[in-house]
């Protein structure tokens, strides 16, 4: 046997350390508790195929003094050494992308309904563009309706009404290239 060899297999049979199995516990824990405080719907999105798991996760949920949810917890993240937590993970991150995806369909679309108050006809154009198949005589009575409604008190509800009509316009149609 080689010396190069025999340095390989000492590398190999060397177990984990002490401190990286504590970081991988605290990251199952982290994992828990981010499934922990998950709402109900977006939980049951999660695919947790192990019932104690599953029945950890629902007792945590329901467990209001600190002390206890920090064992149960503990318990939730020696639970999840046993299983393989990839696909949670995964699960938990495509949640996150999803959420921060409306987030950002919701900004974009706020700043049009802005932009269409503040500039009037001018963003039209730049609405339509996002937009195409809006209907312009709509939003021209809209932008026309503003002043007269800032004047009566009922801003906010003719806001709500722009930025619902923007919404259905953006789920029906999407934007254009």
């Amino acid at each position: 046997m080689t010396e190069n060899q025999n340095i390989n297999e000492k590398e190999t049979d060397i177990e984990v350390s002490k401190s990286e199995r504590k970081r991988q516990m605290r990251a199952l824990q982290g994992l828990g508790e981010r499934l922990v405080a998950l709402p109900a719907a977006e939980l049951a999105k999660i695919s947790i195929d192990d019932d104690r798991l599953r029945d950890a996760i629902d007792t945590a949920r329901r467990i209001t003094a600190r002390g206890g949810l920090k064992r149960q917890l503990r318990f939730i993240g020696k639970l999840m050494r046993s299983i393989d937590p990839t696909q949670i993970a995964n699960d938990l991150a495509a949640l996150q992308q999803r959420t921060a995806e409306r987030a950002a369909t919701f900004h974009r679309i706020e700043r049009a309904r802005d932009k269409l108050r503040a500039d009037g006809d001018r963003a039209l154009g730049d609405i339509l563009a996002i937009w195409p198949h809006a209907e312009a005589s709509l939003l021209r009575q809209w932008i026309r309706q503003h002043p007269k409604e800032v004047a009566r008190g009922n801003e906010r509800a003719h806001s709500r009404k722009l930025f619902r009509y923007l919404v259905e316009l953006d789920q029906s149609g999407g934007e254009a290239s």
